[in-house]
């Protein structure tokens, strides 16, 4: 996956706004540093060891008190898939979407 794909990904990872925001994303660099948070970049190399298509959309939310990345992608059918990851573990716990095993790499 290319540095720029990886950049504009990291740059929509958190969706917040104002005080929040900067709060927000010094919180997650330092978690990422202390190894309490799965770094984005290692869950975008493992789409894209896994999964041909393009990450269009990345969000870091939090969902029953877990961290949890949600990275969608478009595939070369057009077809829209979201995976989610929990943010500790880098465990994949999710996969919505259409036509799922054709963007599966082969």
């Amino acid at each position: 996956m290319s540095r720029v794909l990886r950049a504009g990904a990291l740059a929509l990872v958190l969706s917040l706004s104002g005080a929040a925001y900067a709060d927000d994303w010094q919180s997650l660099h330092e978690a990422v540093r202390e190894g309490r948070v799965v770094p984005l970049s290692e869950l975008l190399d493992w789409l894209d060891r896994h999964y041909v298509g393009r990450v269009i959309e990345v969000e870091l939310d939090r969902e029953d008190g877990r961290l949890v990345y949600e990275i969608e992608m478009l595939g070369e059918l057009n077809q829209r898939v979201e995976f989610e990851f929990d943010a500790e573990s880098g465990r994949l716990i999710g996969i919505e979407g259409v036509d799922i095993e054709a963007m599966r790499r082969r």
